[in-house]
């Protein structure tokens, strides 16, 4: 279940901004060559439903990333809500367990049916990336090594129904081999090199990449097997934004 093969498409805006205004901004300086936006935690809080309204006014599609995880039934109705609000993808934590992902495909479908609307994709979330291998193991002491660790919980989230998952670009190959070519895969942690390369000037010496610790370039993640990519920073931090999209664009050509 995919959105589409568009390539402009597969890559997700994340309009990380604490106010609408900031929001709407960018949305009107991308234009028409960005088509699907990803809100978060921060926008959601600050402004709620009025930043979904806004983005389905402008025809966008809009990925919900609030990583729902809780009981069973809250997660349920958190996956009701965001069906009714006409978002096109949400997530939810694969770590909530196979009960807690059932209950939220269902109520997912069931909504959806009642609405008369299409399914929204519903996406697990595996092992964020903001943990390395060292971090893993050091806070959670695991039998597995992270990769397995991923691959476990992707295969989980599809025996429970769920459409594919967020995972690092380092997990996608093997997420594709054990989940087949229909798994949605969405990629986070993803810089353009030449965005690389100016964060590289910058630091005179070290390649600052923020809260992200495994990364690739859209081109590697989508050439690996992705199916989206989100890119946030490197282009709304752009004195440019709408040329830094369109290089990026260009460079996926």
């Amino acid at each position: 279940m995919k959105m589409t093969d568009d390539l402009s498409s597969k890559i997700i805006i994340a309009l990380d901004f604490p106010t609408l205004d900031e929001a709407c901004r960018l949305m009107e300086q991308l234009g028409d060559q960005a088509k699907v936006f990803k809100v978060g935690p921060q926008l959601f809080t600050a402004v709620g439903p009025d930043i979904i309204k806004e983005i389905k006014s402008r025809g966008k599609k809009l990925f919900l990333d609030l990583k729902f995880h809780d009981i069973p039934n809250t997660v349920a109705r958190a996956s009701e809500a965001a069906t009714e609000l006409g978002v096109d993808m949400f997530n939810i934590h694969i770590s909530g367990g196979f009960d807690m992902m059932r209950a939220a495909v269902e109520a997912t479908k069931s909504k959806a049916y009642k609405l008369g609307i299409q399914k929204p994709i519903l996406l697990g979330v595996t092992i964020l990336t903001s943990i390395d291998e060292h971090t893993f193991q050091s806070d959670f002491s695991s039998t597995r090594d992270l990769q397995s660790q991923v691959v476990y919980m992707a295969r989980l989230a599809q025996s429970a129904g769920l459409d594919g998952v967020v995972a690092s670009p380092e997990d996608i190959e093997l997420i594709r081999i054990a989940c087949g070519d229909d798994f949605v895969i969405v990629t986070p942690g993803v810089r353009p090199d030449w965005a690389c390369h100016q964060a590289l000037e910058k630091s005179r010496g070290s390649v600052p990449r923020d809260d992200q610790k495994r990364t690739m370039t859209p081109l590697q993640a989508l050439s690996a097997g992705a199916d989206y990519v989100v890119i946030g920073r490197p282009i709304y931090q752009s004195p440019d934004p709408a040329n830094a999209l369109a290089r990026i664009l260009r460079q996926l050509e």
